[in-house]
């Protein structure tokens, strides 16, 4: 970090390695003449090949040891999920992101790796490049500054995604650059977080996602999403059923438990059993452990010892528990994970459900193309699956719903309003993270509205900042 440069910045380029027209393995490579900083560095969970499931190294022609830092923004597999293969060839230097994404993504990972290795999608690291990880993993808080290289110095703010989610400022070469890369964003109401910070000290290039950028991708309002989820429970346990609800362990999950939680507290009725499957129970004890990093009213109910997240109500599952729940005659709620059913128990207990028209499956956060939940959502009645090893068809005779208004990223709306509140405003905006039309549509919208000049990348094209 100190050591002397070699060379004046009289260069910067910026180059998706994933992530680019696309949501999935978000991996972008900053080039100085003396400095080369990976922001993010994820898998593509809903992948249904190797050639796409993680950042292409290959053909930005980078030597993995002359990395000089990696900068997390959060602790989705989608962002940080490659990481550790990082270190198995050849990568020695730091990681910076903030505490709770340090501790969520070792969580992640790690479960990344068992549901791999039971699904036959082996992933080319172990736990032994995880262990180095956190060896290597320096901390910040929001809004500290820290030298990364001789040219650039990082500050990282919240983004108001999920816990310990940063948007990463990066200023360049002595005053020559400065860019905001949003990670994933959130700027609007939430339980569980404060809405992304949009003042910064100078911004010239703006990275913005593109998630729900689509001209037509307006979220409802929180509240209405919170009273379309209730009113659903009530409709299935008034037919008894049992309503299933894919979650990521991180985010989704927590915000869904302190909507039930406030309903059990405020409506004797609601004494319904919830059911926590999955990395669930781990990554709220990680919220318990930095409630500074959570909503101000959530932060004192657990600082007082009202922690909404041990209401008694929900009830951890151990996997041998599972088939007791599913052959139980009681309606219940089950909130399990992956959120985009692309594995793990939520697949599991959609198998042995799906069946019976009691039953409930509601969506809650992103579908990704190519997964189970997407497929299920756009129709899928029939779905070949494998019972006592042979294959039979099962049919979906369960009610699907999709609560939107959920989503930790912000819809297009959102977009927007960050792009016209953000202080100082930049004269560039690079969109990423996103399906191709939605990223393009964004790209025009913001230009047209703000005069921002827009450039959205295919994977390893290059674009010259400076």
């Amino acid at each position: 970090i100190y050591r002397k440069p070699d060379a004046s910045c009289d260069w910067i380029r910026f180059t998706p390695l994933g992530g680019a027209r696309e949501v999935g393995r978000s991996c972008f490579l900053l080039q100085t003449p003396e400095s080369n900083v990976l922001i993010d560095c994820g898998i593509n969970v809903a992948a249904q090949n190797n050639t796409d499931r993680f950042p292409d190294f290959r053909a930005s022609k980078l030597a993995i040891e002359k990395l000089d830092a990696v900068i997390v923004s959060h602790a989705h597999l989608d962002h940080c999920g490659f990481i550790p293969y990082l270190y198995k060839y050849g990568y020695d230097g730091p990681v910076y992101c903030t505490e709770p994404t340090r501790d969520l993504m070792t969580l992640l990972q790690l479960d990344a790796i068992d549901v791999g290795e039971r699904e036959e999608k082996v992933l080319p690291f172990t736990s032994k490049e995880i262990r180095r990880m956190i060896r290597h993993t320096i901390t910040i808080d929001y809004e500290e500054v820290a030298d990364i290289t001789p040219d650039m110095r990082l500050t990282l703010y919240n983004a108001g995604h999920i816990l310990g989610s940063s948007i990463v400022h990066l200023h360049v070469g002595d005053g020559l650059h400065n860019l905001v890369y949003t990670g994933d964003l959130k700027f609007g109401d939430t339980r569980l977080l404060e809405a992304a910070d949009f003042e910064f000290p100078r911004v010239e290039t703006l990275i913005i996602e593109s998630t729900y950028g689509g001209r037509y991708d307006i979220q409802p309002k929180r509240r209405d999403a919170e009273e379309e989820l209730i009113s659903i429970v009530k409709t299935t346990v008034s037919r008894g059923g049992k309503l299933l609800i894919p979650v990521f362990s991180v985010g989704r999950s927590q915000e869904v438990m302190l909507v039930l939680e406030n309903a059990y507290r405020r409506d004797e009725e609601f004494d319904i059993p919830v059911y926590l499957d999955g990395m669930i129970w781990e990554a709220t004890a990680i919220h318990t452990s930095y409630p500074e990093y959570l909503k101000r009213h959530i932060k004192h109910r657990i600082f007082n010892g009202h922690n909404p997240f041990l209401a008694e109500n929900f009830e951890r599952v151990n996997s041998k528990d599972r088939y007791d729940i599913i052959g139980s005659k009681e309606p219940c709620i089950i909130l399990a994970t992956s959120g985009m059913m692309t594995g793990g128990p939520s697949v599991e207990y959609f198998k042995n459900l799906a069946d019976d028209s009691k039953n409930t499956l509601a969506f809650v956060g992103y579908q990704a193309e190519g997964s189970l939940g997407r497929r299920i959502q756009n129709g899928l009645r029939e779905l070949p699956i494998e019972k006592k090893g042979k294959t039979t068809t099962l049919k979906v005779n369960m009610e699907v719903k999709t609560i939107d208004g959920f989503s930790g990223h912000a819809d297009r709306r959102q977009l927007l309003g960050y792009s016209k509140k953000i202080n100082p405003r930049p004269s560039r905006v690079i969109v990423v993270h996103g399906e191709e039309k939605k990223a393009i549509n964004l790209g025009m919208t913001l230009h047209e509205m703000f005069n921002f000049e827009p450039t959205t990348p295919r994977n390893l094209e290059t674009i010259r900042l400076v």
